[in-house]
């Protein structure tokens, strides 16, 4: 579908560029919100008419984008969530998390502006980019732990995704059960005890 951009799109084109789009795109995404028109010759003469307030428009946001920008770029956010010994989150931390989150620090973002391919799944130090505008990016730096502890150790840039090493002690016993067979050093039950004390059955006298 060839259509008219209503504004600048990133790796697609500038405002009043006429693009050709996959349909579904087009009515899914640059239609409905008013960011495309349909290339017909009616729409192309209301572009034209329209052309000076879109300008204004964009302008406006992309002041607006740019205080925002100012405020908000390179800030670090903490996300506290349950996770293995290696750093595997016990589930994610999507782009709505992620929007909820800025919002709670008095930053309003929509999901569609926190610019992340695929939901964070392991602790550590995330940079995320926010689009703020067709015109302006800004990123943070999201900061996902286990706890207020760990995340302050994150900051300072210690990896906590390796394995925990284990103490001399657990090496000592680590080490000595290396020696013996499973449960050679297990004790042992009533029934096998009482067991092991009965007399073997005399044998069958030969006839």
């Amino acid at each position: 579908m060839d259509v008219i951009l209503l504004e600048r799109i990133a790796r697609l084109g500038q405002m009043g560029d006429i693009v050709r789009v996959k349909d579904g795109f087009a009515r899914n995404f640059l239609l409905p919100r008013g960011k495309a028109l349909r290339a017909t010759d009616e729409n192309r003469t209301r572009f034209e008419n329209m052309k000076s307030e879109l300008k204004a428009r964009s302008e406006a946001l992309k002041s607006d984008a740019a205080q925002v920008a100012a405020k908000l770029d390179g800030k670090s956010f903490t996300v506290l969530r349950q996770a293995s010994e290696s750093g595997q989150l016990f589930g994610s931390v999507s782009p709505r998390d992620l929007m909820t989150l800025l919002g709670e620090a008095g930053f309003k973002i929509n999901r569609n502006q926190v610019a992340v391919n695929a939901p964070i799944k392991t602790i550590g130090r995330h940079k995320v980019p926010i689009l703020l505008h067709p015109e302006i990016e800004s990123s943070v730096t999201i900061i996902v732990a286990r706890n207020p502890d760990e995340a302050e150790r994150i900051a300072r840039g210690e990896d906590m995704t390796q394995l925990r090493e284990p103490t001399e002690q657990e090496a000592a016993v680590i080490a000595a059960e290396a020696f013996f067979e499973p449960g050679a050093g297990e004790a042992a039950t009533p029934e096998q005890t009482a067991e092991a004390a009965e007399p073997a059955p005399p044998a069958a006298e030969k006839k």
